[in-house]
C-alpha cells in the first residue's frame, strides 16, 4: 500500500502543478476549493471550487 500512497500523491502533485501552469493562481484556488470540499463532505466549498475551474476551463484565453 505505500507504493498507492506514493503514487496518489505524485499524481497529485502532477496535477496540481499542471493547474497552476495552465490557469494560475485561480485554477490552484478552484482546485483548492474543489478538494476541500469534497473530503469535507461540504457541497458549497466543492461547488464553488467546480465553479471556479468550469469558469477558468471555459473563459477566454489571455
Amino acid at each position: 500500500m505505500p507504493a498507492l500512497a506514493l503514487l496518489a500523491a505524485v499524481v497529485a502533485v502532477t496535477v496540481e502543478q499542471l493547474v497552476q501552469w495552465k490557469y494560475g493562481p485561480m485554477g490552484i484556488i478552484g482546485l483548492l476549493l474543489l478538494t476541500i470540499g469534497v473530503k469535507a463532505k461540504n457541497p458549497a466549498c466543492s461547488s464553488v471550487g467546480a465553479a471556479v475551474l468550469a469558469l477558468m476551463v471555459t473563459g477566454p484565453a489571455i
